[in-house]
């Protein structure tokens, strides 16, 4: 019988494998972790009327700050604290309105125990979450949840790594719950996070990025072909509004339009645009999001839009560039 040799890269594909293998089944053994325990932790979180301190030692201690952080951006306010400076110092952070979540895959971290007895003495609510169902830290909880695994990832069963990405994994099903309990939505998501490309997506409306005043390509309904391309070339947006007397939308000449004028041999020194604009064109408004803006114009294939009022008057002029140059695309 012929011995397969497995080469130096293939095995570490399958080394890779089966770590990720023994994750999914670490994974998959939270589904009936998501119990009456699971209910009571997440109403102690929604009952929270301070904020919800996580505390945790080494490698929890780096899961513990993740889940502070995606609580904290996700609408429930939350902080991570060391239980060894907080037996320093630190445990004043935590007050008698807040909620305490504490992380040890044992239940015996000695950091955590020395501070158990102090936040119980406060009264506040603690939420363990353990490999040990048994252990010191789940039997003081008021809601123990069971993040346990069959085994590590590391061959040698020491390292945290499946026990560690289970921690992490209820951490957000704690999370998204407490969002969707709350009705957090996409908008109050980005008021958390107005730096990024997500803030500007949700959060940048039309009026903050459009052409206003004399930056407007506009020109009246009476204009020849010619009057709108020097109006366009002087404003640089690839259109021109068509306005009447009284200011009103009454179309848009674009750069789409202007082949058809040269497809069909037309003087434009001579005939009047409104033989050739696009009536009934789409229009936005200065208080919609940039992000609906550019839906709109996607949906409809079009490269600018005009913005007016509630009684189509003009007010502005949006293009793709300028959500480009917006970070909104």
């Amino acid at each position: 019988m012929t011995k397969i040799v497995q080469t130096e890269s293939e095995k570490l594909k399958t080394l890779g494998l089966a770590v990720i293998n023994t994750e999914l089944e670490a994974i998959a053994g939270l589904r009936d972790r998501i119990d009456d325990a699971f209910v009571r932790a997440c109403q102690y979180l929604l009952q929270c009327k301070g904020r919800i301190v996580v505390i945790g030692m080494g490698k929890s201690g780096h899961i513990g700050g993740k889940i502070a952080a995606t609580l904290a951006s996700t609408g429930s306010p939350a902080f991570f604290v060391h239980p060894g400076e907080a037996s320093h110092g630190d445990l004043g952070m935590i007050t008698n309105y807040d909620v305490v979540i504490a992380l040890s895959n044992s239940g015996e971290t000695s950091e955590i125990l020395t501070i158990l007895p102090l936040i119980k003495r406060l009264g506040v609510p603690l939420i363990a979450m353990t490999g040990k169902p048994m252990s010191t830290l789940a039997s003081c909880a008021d809601s123990h949840i069971d993040v346990s695994v069959t085994k590590e990832a590391c061959p040698l069963g020491l390292a945290p790594t499946s026990s560690t990405t289970a921690a992490l994994v209820m951490g957000d099903a704690l999370a998204i719950s407490l969002l969707e309990a709350k009705g957090f939505t996409a908008e109050d998501f980005a008021l958390s996070h107005p730096g990024g490309n997500l803030g500007r997506r949700l959060l940048l409306r039309v009026s903050d990025i459009m052409h206003t005043g004399d930056t407007i390509p506009n020109v009246d309904n009476d204009a020849l072909i010619s009057d709108a391309l020097i109006e366009m070339t002087n404003k640089g947006l690839g259109m021109t509004a068509v306005t009447d007397n009284d200011g009103q939308v009454v179309g848009i000449f674009t750069d789409g339009d202007l082949r058809r004028v040269i497809a069909q041999r037309v003087d434009v020194h001579t005939t009047k645009l409104a033989d050739f604009m696009t009536i009934n064109c789409k229009t936005g408004r200065p208080e919609m999001l940039a992000a609906e803006i550019l839906t709109l114009m996607q949906r409809h294939k079009i490269n600018a839009l005009l913005i007016t009022d509630s009684d189509q008057q003009l007010i502005g002029a949006v293009n793709m560039h300028d959500l480009l140059r917006a970070g909104v695309v």
